[in-house]
């Protein structure tokens, strides 16, 4: 009898742990909010090809790396970072392996970042937003020589198969 009292426990806590998760999905905050960002995402700027890469958020920290390939071959990298410092989000740029540029969290909504770093030369704002459709608006902006400077690319998720 003893044996099927436990039996019976053993029963009841795996039956209510399956059916924890099937509530109402809690919100995430901090870095694990951006999960939305991670994967592989690629598109095309003219005749390059563009493809940035995101791990899923561990740990308050998402890694990123992004290249950008001609036809004639390697063009540019860049690694990424997004971070969890002093209680605040920060995006992290080092495009061709150099230091770090960070820029602060700005503005984060449901599927849509922005990081701003005004101190920046090029660019002062970096944007991400999940469309409707599945595919990621990446966009950067702000002055250059003067002058208000933007870029934008529409990648898709998943990896094509190379050439």
């Amino acid at each position: 009898m003893r044996d099927l009292r436990w039996v019976i426990v053993v029963a009841c806590v795996a039956v209510s742990g399956a059916f924890a998760g099937s509530g109402p999905r809690q919100e995430r905050s901090g870095v694990a909010s951006l999960e939305w960002l991670a994967g592989m995402w690629t598109g095309m700027d003219g005749a390059t090809k563009v493809e940035e890469f995101w791990m899923r958020p561990s740990a308050g920290v998402m890694l990123g790396v992004h290249r950008d390939v001609d036809s004639a071959g390697f063009v540019w990298f860049e690694y990424l970072r997004i971070e969890t410092r002093a209680g605040s989000i920060v995006y992290a740029a080092m495009p061709g392996g150099r230091p770090a540029v960070l820029f602060p969290l700005k503005e984060i909504a449901r599927n849509h970042v922005v990081f701003e770093n005004l101190e920046n030369d090029f660019p002062q704002r970096i944007i991400y937003r999940l469309q409707d459709d599945g595919s990621l608006l990446a966009r950067i902006e702000g002055m250059a020589e003067g002058a208000v400077r933007s870029k934008e690319w529409v990648w898709k998720k998943g990896m094509k198969k190379e050439d």
